[in-house]
C-alpha cells in the first residue's frame, strides 16, 4: 500500500473501531448490502463484529465483476462460517439492483471506499436517491467519504495522495493514453506527458491532468477515413479524472437530499476521512 494514500488504511481503522457501535446503532439484527464491494476486503471488521450478535448475517455484495465477487464469497464465507453472500453483478450506476430482506432484520447499506467521491453532486445524489429507494424507514446508510483539507488536514497531504513519490499513480494516468494507443490507433508519445494532480477548491475536488511537455499533434485512428488530428501546446492538459472532497456539511446535504438523515458520524484523529451513518426515512 502506497504510505501516502491514506484513504484505504484510514477507513479501515474506522471501521474496525466503530463497527461494534455501529451495529449498536442500528437496534437489531442486520442484512447488509454493499455498493461497488470489490473483493469486501474491509467489510469483513463488520460483518465479524455482527456475527457475535446474530447468529447468521446475509451480505449481499454489488459490483460490475464477477471475478471479485467470487473471491469475495470464497473468502468471507471461509472466514466467517455465520455470513451468507449472496452477491449480485450489476452496475449500481447504469442497471437496476435488488436488496433482499430476511425477517426482522434491518438493511444496513454500505457504499465505502470514497467511491461516492468519483461522481459530481449530481451523479452523487442520484446514485444515493436510487439506493434509498431500496430502503425502508429504519435500514441505514454507511457512507465512506474522503474529507476536504482544512484545520488539520493539508492541501499537500491531499495532493500526495494522487501523486506518489514511486509514481505509481503517475503511471496509472498515463496508462490512459497507452491504451489509446492501442485500442483507437493513436500514437501519443507517453513520454511528452506528465502527471498532474490539481486541488480545485472551487469545486472541492482532486482533478488528475496529463500536461503537454511542448506543442505537439497527437493523430487518432490513424490509418482509417476518420483519423483525426489533435494539437496540444505546452502546458495544455488532458483532464482524465475528478475525485470530490467533503466537509461535514457537504455530506449532510448529500444525504438529506437523497432521502437520509445522518444519526452518527465518525471521524479520524487527524481529520482525513469520514465514515456517516444515516438513517433512511
Amino acid at each position: 500500500m502506497l504510505p501516502e494514500y491514506y484513504l484505504t488504511r484510514t477507513e479501515r481503522a474506522l471501521l474496525e473501531r466503530y463497527a461494534e457501535t455501529i451495529l449498536a446503532a442500528m437496534g437489531g439484527p442486520v442484512t447488509v448490502a454493499e455498493l461497488g464491494a470489490g473483493t469486501a476486503t474491509k467489510t469483513g471488521a463488520l460483518l465479524g463484529a455482527a456475527g457475535r450478535l446474530q447468529h447468521v448475517v446475509l451480505y449481499q455484495p454489488i459490483d460490475v465483476s464477477p471475478t471479485a465477487l467470487r473471491e469475495a464469497k470464497t473468502q468471507l464465507e471461509s472466514r466467517f462460517p455465520h455470513v451468507v453472500v449472496r452477491a449480485q453483478v450489476a452496475n449500481y450506476v447504469t442497471e437496476a439492483f435488488r436488496v433482499e430482506r430476511v425477517t426482522d432484520a434491518k438493511v444496513l447499506a454500505f457504499y465505502i471506499g470514497s467511491s461516492i467521491g468519483n461522481f459530481s453532486p449530481e451523479e452523487a445524489r442520484a446514485i444515493l436517491t436510487k439506493l434509498r429507494a431500496q430502503l425502508r424507514p429504519g435500514d441505514a446508510l454507511l457512507l465512506g467519504t474522503d474529507l476536504a483539507p482544512g484545520e488539520q488536514k493539508t492541501v499537500e497531504q491531499l495532493l500526495a495522495a494522487y501523486d506518489d513519490a514511486a509514481g505509481v499513480t503517475a503511471a496509472f494516468n498515463l496508462n490512459l493514453l497507452a491504451r489509446l494507443n492501442r485500442e483507437v490507433a493513436a500514437d501519443f508519445d507517453l513520454s511528452r506527458f506528465r502527471h498532474e494532480a490539481r486541488w480545485n477548491a472551487a469545486e472541492s475536488r482532486i482533478e488528475m491532468h496529463l500536461v503537454s511537455d511542448g506543442e505537439q499533434a497527437v493523430t487518432l485512428a490513424a490509418g482509417s477515413d476518420e483519423a483525426m488530428k489533435v494539437r496540444f501546446q505546452a502546458g495544455e492538459s488532458i483532464h482524465t479524472e475528478n475525485s470530490y472532497k467533503f466537509d461535514r456539511g457537504s455530506v449532510d446535504a448529500l444525504l438529506e437530499e437523497s432521502g437520509f438523515a445522518v444519526t452518527r458520524s465518525f471521524e479520524d484523529e487527524d481529520g482525513l476521512f469520514a465514515l456517516t451513518l444515516a438513517a433512511a426515512v
